[in-house]
């Protein structure tokens, strides 16, 4: 196998030990050797692959933000075509608020990354571009709405993104807090999607 192909595998394997390490203990257990240990590799070998700790984080938060973009696509795509604004709204931010058990422990880790990530520096520069593009894509589910006729063209899309982006954002806080369990903030969310419609 190219020396290449071997690189970038192994750089993914270590953003998934520190991942699962976020998700089992907090940021504050992501070391060196306990990143090494958890992926089955040598603390040279992590080194080798990510020249800082904050290099090593950050390469691990856009492998999670990839993946959680990626749900939402994958979610549309399941749905087929062509789709109900309502529906295909209703699937993306679900997945987006990593409300369903599979994604339990990535949301552990996202809320990791978002509280660590808060004083800016690089960390903080991803997370801006990932919401951004969650943004978008919000935008442009209402947008589709409005031109399907499901949701009235009075309705300020900009906005309504915004706010279903950051219920979405808040209930994965809620679920995971234990305040409310992941049928009620499907429900929640459901809510705000059909008040949206005609």
């Amino acid at each position: 196998m190219p020396r290449q192909v071997d690189y970038e595998e192994r750089r993914v394997r270590i953003a998934d030990a520190v991942c699962a390490l976020i998700a089992r203990s907090g940021m504050e257990a992501v070391s060196l050797r306990d990143v090494a240990a958890e992926a089955d590799v040598s603390m040279g070998a992590v080194q080798r692959c990510f020249r800082t700790k904050e290099d090593m984080l950050l390469f691990a938060l856009e492998h999670v933000s990839r993946r959680v973009s990626e749900r939402a696509d994958q979610r549309i795509a399941a749905a087929g075509e062509p789709q109900a604004a309502a529906t295909l709204l209703s699937h993306t931010l679900t997945a987006l608020a990593l409300l369903d058990e599979e994604s339990r422990a990535q949301a552990h880790v996202w809320v990791a990354f978002v509280g660590h990530a808060s004083t800016g520096g690089r960390l903080g520069a991803v997370l801006h571009e990932t919401y951004a593009k969650l943004h978008e894509l919000a935008l442009w589910l209402i947008r589709y709405g409005q031109d399907t006729g499901e949701i009235p063209e009075h309705v300020d899309a900009v906005h309504e993104a915004q706010s279903l982006l950051a219920l979405a954002d808040g209930l994965t806080m809620h679920v995971l807090a234990g305040h409310q369990p992941p049928e009620t903030a499907r429900a929640v969310l459901q809510r705000h999607i059909d008040r949206l419609l005609r």
